[in-house]
């Protein structure tokens, strides 16, 4: 093959998609059964991501629900709305996107094998061997903020975690759902903020905070966080019909990034932006950019280098957006 992506993630799967598009062999290795499958993300997408990642163009209308504003609480639950004329988000059913996107990368010419996890990957004169899945010209690792692929070559690893537990309850409406409610607290979710946003035939709710050792503190933090919020939206006697939770890396791009003929990128590569619910949009955009790097024919720390610069520029504007907000309130 000429790529191997490892990982049917948002960064992955747009790679694939995008290479295949280009004419290349691309074979995605994913462990899971199911794209949609143990997912660890809000699935919040920017209108910047529908705006310039043309890889969504179609994304079936009833996968998403349109966002128009944010109401930001203060720990006192005072809060200020937020919105921008003709800004959105979109709340999505992630899994169902997933296997949406899933099937764009296979229409583009990507084939997808599950159940296939990368074990090994040895150097060789043409790219990698890549034991029972083959050989490739060039890797790509899209799997995730542990990255196997990372680990294997030796580049670089996050370092510096968010834990985000999310709760899906269904059969609930909650007021002002036209809103992402984003709450401040740096005694429940020290770092990072909690949430509340009517998503696509359910209410997700959840939190993020600093990563420690004892992850079990996520948990309580929930609790605690449903319980102060039960004034706006009272969940306490509801069961959630979906449970998410996971690592989100804040440390910034990993180094190095890249070497010849391998490149991580999404959550392996630390190009995230959870300050801004940005994620998604950042891993599709450098995702697709991964066919600007492999046209060079080699992979290398060099040609990470524009995306990685392109990651930065994005995050440092969204995060000046953000915190001129958090001064209003």
């Amino acid at each position: 093959m000429d790529c191997a992506v490892v990982g049917a993630s948002f960064a992955g799967l747009a790679c694939a998609a995008a290479l295949a598009r280009a004419g290349m062999r691309v074979t995605v290795l994913e462990k899971k059964t199911d794209p949609g499958e143990k997912l660890h993300t809000t699935g919040i997408i920017v209108k910047e991501a529908i705006d310039q990642v043309t890889l969504l163009d179609g994304l079936p209308a009833e996968l998403v629900r349109r966002i128009n504003g944010v109401r930001l609480y203060a720990p006192n639950l005072r809060h200020v709305d937020l919105a921008a004329p003709g800004y959105y988000f979109l709340a999505t059913d992630t899994p169902k996107v997933m296997r949406w996107l899933a099937a764009r990368a296979e229409q583009a010419g990507a084939r997808i094998v599950y159940r296939r996890l990368f074990e090994q990957a040895e150097r060789i004169q043409s790219g990698f061997d890549l034991g029972e899945a083959g050989t490739t010209r060039f890797l790509v690792g899209a799997d995730g903020p542990s990255s196997r692929v990372a680990k294997t070559l030796g580049l670089g690893q996050s370092t510096k975690f968010l834990f985000g537990v999310e709760h899906e309850y269904a059969d609930v409406e909650i007021a002002e759902p036209d809103k992402l409610h984003c709450f401040i607290d740096r005694r429940l979710a020290p770092g990072y903020i909690g949430w509340v946003v009517a998503g696509v035939g359910v209410v997700q709710v959840g939190l993020a905070r600093r990563m420690r050792a004892d992850r079990s503190t996520a948990n309580a933090a929930m609790e605690a966080f449903v319980e102060k919020t039960a004034p706006l939206f009272d969940l306490r006697r509801m069961q959630p019909v979906s449970v998410r939770a996971g690592m989100i890396p804040c440390g910034g791009v990993v180094k190095p990034v890249a070497a010849r003929r391998v490149l991580l990128v999404g959550d392996a590569a630390g190009m995230v932006s959870p300050v801004t619910a940005g994620g998604i949009h950042t891993a599709l955009k450098h995702g697709l950019a991964t066919l600007t790097a492999v046209s060079f024919r080699s992979l290398s720390e060099r040609c990470a280098l524009r995306l990685v610069t392109r990651h930065k520029a994005d995050a440092s504007g969204s995060r000046h957006r953000l915190f001129s907000s958090q001064r209003r309130l």
